[in-house]
């Protein structure tokens, strides 16, 4: 988990899912276990997803619009941003009439699942713990769905998860 991808260390990042949507076992039944990320329509995720994620990053699920918010478990990145084929596609509910496989607009990755937390983190979990005071999914007015995890609090989510690391 979280090795060095092409050329860099590896980074670790928070992906939010609303769990009712889609949560980690719905990913946990899927082929393989391992699924795209698609429907990030802000450019900033998207930015993050199609310049700076890579295989090899750690990935903490988050359930977010839910009861609790909770980091569920554990994913790694298994392919680099590539177009989001769902915005291309006049059915799909992450549809984009500006965005074309010419001249994409959105991107995806490719996750698996690593591992499951038996006991969720939540959010009451991770504002309680000091050494997390800091991360991005905890301060005012964060929303994006994608965020940058330092390896540090990786590693404290992973701790109160119980992940014994390295894995």
């Amino acid at each position: 988990m979280a090795k060095k991808a092409a050329g860099r260390p590896a980074k670790y990042w928070l992906f939010k899912s609303e769990a009712d949507c889609y949560s980690i076992d719905h990913l946990a039944k899927e082929k393989n276990q391992t699924t795209f990320w698609d429907g990030v329509r802000n450019y900033q995720a998207r930015n993050m997803l199609r310049d700076d994620v890579q295989p090899g990053d750690g990935v903490l699920f988050y359930h977010s619009n839910s009861d609790p918010l909770a980091v569920a478990g554990i994913c790694e990145v298994v392919r680099a941003g590539y177009p989001d084929h769902t915005a291309f596609d006049k059915s799909a509910q992450h549809y984009d009439a500006k965005s074309s496989p010419d001249n994409p607009t959105w991107y995806m990755v490719d996750l698996k699942l690593v591992k499951k937390f038996e006991q969720q983190v939540t959010r009451d979990q991770l504002k309680a713990e000091p050494a997390l005071d800091k991360m991005v999914v905890l301060q005012k007015g964060s929303r994006l769905s994608i965020m940058p995890v330092t390896a540090e609090e990786w590693k404290t989510v992973c701790r109160l998860g119980g992940v014994k690391l390295p894995m």
